[in-house]
């Protein structure tokens, strides 16, 4: 049973005086597998935090089902298995971060025995043990967002879903959550975050799914992603400059030579013919790299499309 299956997502939200409808969600469908890091893509206004939104039953959807381990969201059942972290956490600025993992803990039900231990490894893990007992409001920006990951942990739920969860951090507390995020993956959760930074997505993201205007253009998983932004493959090799100039090389191409070795460049339905003629020429191939489109060449098309 998936962690997370959306089925049939429609939002509409009225605006204005004249209440004019506008379609946050359209018919989204989509499942997050067990034990994998999921990156929810799209520029700002697609539908990523509304989406969010209804998984964590803070709105209700106009159409449509989501389910947390086959239980329908709307039922509170569904969340005790759930960590959320808002988009803009706003926390008791009186309260310590141990004070706010300690009342995450007590709504979960979670004994206090058990809370001071995930409480303190938690704390360690994002490099909040120093400022522990300080109030929330003497931290940054950076920390509140940590102190919130960690409070969405402390019950040990078995899916976390995360609305921008870099936002406002520091290179180095980027990395204690990702490092995080590998972490609780290797324990078999299931992490479902959204994000503007991509190469965070390239880093630890198993499967990725794009939104644009409410619609979802892309789900799949990333070696996919980069299977399919391989635009043209480079073919080192070296051989008889008069034998190399003789051939002709499928879709025109020409090898060019570059410190003592032919560089061809071909697009990738004609790899396979390129080879085979390095092959029967006794030529000797020496590497094969794919040039690819970068995670943001290809959100920035895809975001583009009508």
């Amino acid at each position: 049973m998936e962690p997370i299956r959306i089925e049939g997502l429609s939002k509409i939200y009225r605006k204005g005086l004249r209440q004019q409808k506008v379609l946050a969600l359209n018919d989204l469908s989509l499942t997050v597998e067990e034990g994998v890091i999921f990156g929810f893509l799209g520029p700002n206004g697609a539908g990523k935090s509304t989406t969010i939104k209804i998984l964590s039953d803070l709105i209700r959807p106009t159409s449509g089902r989501a389910a947390i381990f086959g239980k329908d969201v709307r039922r509170p059942e569904a969340r005790g298995p759930m960590g959320y972290l808002p988009e803009n956490p706003n926390y008791y600025g009186f309260l310590s971060s141990y004070e706010l993992l300690a009342f995450h803990a007590a709504i979960h039900g979670v004994s206090e025995s058990l809370m001071r231990e995930r409480g303190e490894y938690l704390l360690k893990m994002l490099e909040l043990t120093d400022a522990a007992h300080r109030p929330l409001r003497t931290y940054s920006k950076g920390m509140v967002q940590r102190a919130g990951i960690a409070a969405a942990l402390v019950h040990d739920p078995r899916v976390l879903i995360l609305d921008e969860p870099m936002s406002g951090l520091d290179p180095i507390g980027r990395k204690l959550v990702m490092d995080l995020m590998v972490h609780l993956r290797a324990q078999g959760k299931t992490i479902f975050f959204s994000t503007h930074i991509l190469a965070d997505v390239e880093t630890v993201c198993d499967q990725i799914g794009m939104i644009v205007g409410g619609n979802l253009v892309h789900q799949g998983g990333m070696e996919t992603v980069r299977s399919s932004a391989v635009q043209r493959y480079k073919v080192a090799f070296s051989g008889t400059d008069s034998e190399i100039q003789g051939v002709s090389w499928p879709g025109a191409a020409v090898p060019r030579k570059q410190a003592g070795l032919y560089l061809l460049e071909v697009e990738p339905e004609h790899l396979d013919a390129s080879i085979k003629l390095i092959v029967e020429n006794k030529f000797q191939l020496n590497t094969i790299e794919p040039r690819r489109q970068s995670l943001e060449d290809i959100f920035v098309t895809m975001a583009r499309k009508p």
